[in-house]
């Protein structure tokens, strides 16, 4: 079954061996995510060459997620690993502290002091623990334990309503830029982008940083910070896609508030022509189990049902115990919310204007397939623009994308209802319309007698050329 909502998969001790990765692959995985908070550089080259192997094995390309770690707001550590802190009790965040007791803990982030006043309320451990500043003495914070728990070491801090100054980019995202251009990652995920400033800053390191290897990869803001929300038009615009990054930002704004900005975050992408993935905690619960719960399966098909390009999974398969078993069942309901989805294509396209030829091309074409009932869409593509902006609309139509550039069919790979498949075309326009509709046909995707729609680009070879649509019946000449 043709699935168009595309899954990104997190790789951790779970998932490092080469025979998990193309299971992985294999059960539905279309983008295998390295996360640079855990792990070496060289760990993260030894995955990445994994998953080019696991991929060649299972027969098709997936995109590698470089997703860098972002600034370190945490707590230091404590002598015993970790502390109780009682509500009512007093408790002291110190910049200068070495090893934490019952008393007061030590920072990752030396400036925490300057960014916080008397009444501000600090959220830990991802909100499990909540403290209310009294007073900020030099390099001390003072604080009121208002909900309790065990705080052990390194645990994040967040401001409620966001106001922390750190940069988005550290001087370890900054190293890490470079390795993930050494290992040929296609996107690099910026955590805690502020501003679209933060976000041209990133793109500029990654591609100086991919220029030797021949690397543009696109850029991904991680959207998790209150302050991102008023500037979410201008990040989009800075930035190839985003992800709805729902733990810090539930921290931040509050849960209650996340669903609807999720939706909210989806439809401005879409209608920005940028991909958007929904993360955090989607199946958490098979980190453990082997079945889903209710809300879990809600909560990615309400996802589907948004309109995002692709779901994402992070414990649940770096550290879970069913990595495989958790791609396949989030696939599974993919499947199940897309069979639902209604297409309101023609009133997506009221009162919108084209400047573009080849972006013209790709909206007659999802018109024309639709209404015709076709079988396929088939695009000829070098850069991959026009599948992308045909992936911004829906019709159940899927849609191929064929391009003899390798780093083009792995960064089309998180585009909805995009499937991306290798051609080394001819440059004759015809022999090369014939020979997409051969790869299209013998991978099972059209039969004799279906109709297909077709988009080249003449000349041939040119990135943002296309400016020929063709419709034809499998078997007939083209």
């Amino acid at each position: 079954m043709h699935r168009a909502t595309k899954i990104v998969a997190t790789i951790g001790p779970a998932s490092s061996t080469q025979e998990i990765l193309q299971q992985m692959i294999e059960a539905g995985a279309d983008v295998v995510r390295l996360n640079f908070s855990h792990g070496t550089a060289d760990d993260h080259r030894q995955r990445a060459e994994f998953v080019r192997a696991a991929a060649r094995q299972a027969g098709h390309e997936v995109g590698i997620m470089a997703d860098l770690q972002g600034p370190k707001i945490r707590v230091g550590k404590f002598e015993n690993g970790k502390t109780t802190l009682i509500a009512g009790n007093t408790f002291i965040l110190d910049a200068d502290c070495e090893l934490g007791n019952e008393e007061r803990v030590g920072l990752d982030y030396k400036d925490l002091p300057r960014d916080l006043k008397a009444g501000d309320t600090l959220l830990l451990n991802d909100g499990l623990i909540v403290l209310s500043v009294q007073r900020v003495i030099g390099n001390e914070i003072h604080t009121v334990v208002k909900i309790g728990g065990d705080l052990s070491n390194n645990k994040g801090i967040n401001r409620q309503g966001g106001g922390l100054t750190a940069p988005a980019l550290t001087a370890k995202d900054m190293e890490d830029i470079r390795t993930a251009m050494s290992l040929g990652a296609d996107y690099v995920a910026v955590s805690f982008p502020k501003n679209a400033t933060d976000m041209e800053m990133a793109r500029q390191l990654a591609n100086i940083a991919g220029a030797p290897y021949g690397i543009k990869p696109k850029m991904i803001a991680k959207i998790e910070r209150a302050e991102a929300i008023p500037a979410l038009q201008g990040i989009l615009e800075a930035s190839d896609g985003i992800m709805v990054a729902r733990g810090d930002l539930a921290v931040e704004v509050g849960n209650a508030a996340v669903p609807a900005l999720q939706k909210r975050m989806i439809k401005m992408a879409r209608e920005a022509n940028k991909f958007v993935i929904t993360a955090t905690q989607m199946m958490e619960s098979m980190i453990n189990a082997p079945v889903p719960t209710r809300a879990e399966v809600s909560d990615v098909a309400n996802a589907v049902l948004d309109g995002t390009d692709a779901v994402m999974l992070s414990a649940e398969s770096a550290a879970g115990k069913y990595p495989v078993q958790t791609i396949e069942t989030m696939a599974a309901i993919c499947v199940e919310a897309e069979k639902s989805e209604h297409v309101e294509l023609d009133k997506d396209f009221l009162d919108r204007t084209f400047t573009r030829i080849d972006q013209s091309i790709a909206m007659g074409a999802l018109f024309t397939a639709y209404h015709l009932g076709a079988k396929a869409i088939v695009a000829l593509t070098e850069s991959g623009s026009t599948a992308l902006w045909m992936s911004r609309h829906w019709t159940h139509v899927p849609i191929f994308a064929l391009t003899p550039r390798e780093g083009s069919e792995r960064a089309m790979q998180i585009y909805r209802n995009v499937n991306p498949l290798h051609l080394d075309t001819s440059s004759d326009r015809d022999i090369a319309l014939q020979q997409a509709l051969e790869v299209v046909v013998g991978k099972g995707y059209a039969a004799r007698g279906d109709m297909v729609v077709l988009t080249v680009g003449e000349p041939m070879g040119q990135a943002g050329g296309t400016n020929t649509l063709k419709i034809v019946r499998v078997g007939e000449p083209v």
